[in-house]
């Protein structure tokens, strides 16, 4: 991101944009099977290249709510013991994953904003029996974790959606260990965005 518009991105009111992008996957928490402007569950997972093994035997509560736009594991599958934190972790999905593949002796931290997500993810862990995973309410600029607490930070299509980048890349930095892992899918543009588009609040939801 270049300096114009890492200036212009100041613009945005950071609390409005917050109470958008809450209330848009409020909805998606609560009545995941209508039609949104991006793929949701199953099929999205499908489409992005996730194992079918390993999501296929989940609750539907744990996949329906899915919104990513790409396969963090992709990059890096994660080690067995490895404690991670899922950025903006929604209704679990990513962190179930993550959950299987650091196993029993690894832990999982999901950290999402939003009230309904992070109800339906806690409820889904207790019903799966995932021991090792929890979600904490908090922001990706201030994350409730302990510094250089993480071997892996993941995260899905959330960081775009996040008005100040550089405070949400510095916490990240912050919750790594010294040679940690950051593995994250996201939407990303290669252009300058014109300032008006940047102080549409709409656009960034939408």
């Amino acid at each position: 991101m270049d300096t114009e518009t890492v200036r212009d991105a100041a613009v945005v009111d950071a609390d409005l944009l917050r109470e958008q992008v809450k209330e848009k996957y409020r909805e998606v928490a609560v009545d995941p099977h209508r039609e949104y402007h991006f793929h949701t569950g199953r099929p999205l997972a499908a489409r992005l290249g996730y194992d079918a093994g390993v999501v296929n035997p989940m609750p539907d509560a744990a996949v329906e709510s899915f919104a990513g736009v790409g396969n963090p594991f992709s990059l890096r599958r994660l080690a067995a013991g490895e404690r991670v934190v899922d950025v903006g972790s929604g209704g679990g999905f990513d962190s179930f994953i993550a959950a299987t593949q650091v196993g029993a002796g690894g832990q999982v931290v999901g950290i999402d904003m939003t009230e309904e997500m992070l109800a339906k993810s806690r409820a889904t862990a207790a019903a799966m029996g995932a021991g090792n995973v929890e979600f904490r309410d908090g922001l990706i600029e201030d994350m409730p974790v302990e510094d250089g607490w993480a071997d892996a930070v993941i995260s899905n299509g959330v960081i775009n959606l996040c008005s100040d980048k550089r405070q949400a890349f510095s916490e990240i930095m912050r919750v790594l260990r010294p040679g940690g892992h950051l593995q994250f899918a996201d939407i990303a543009n290669g252009r300058p965005v014109p300032r008006e588009a940047v102080e549409n609040i709409d656009l960034w939801t939408a």
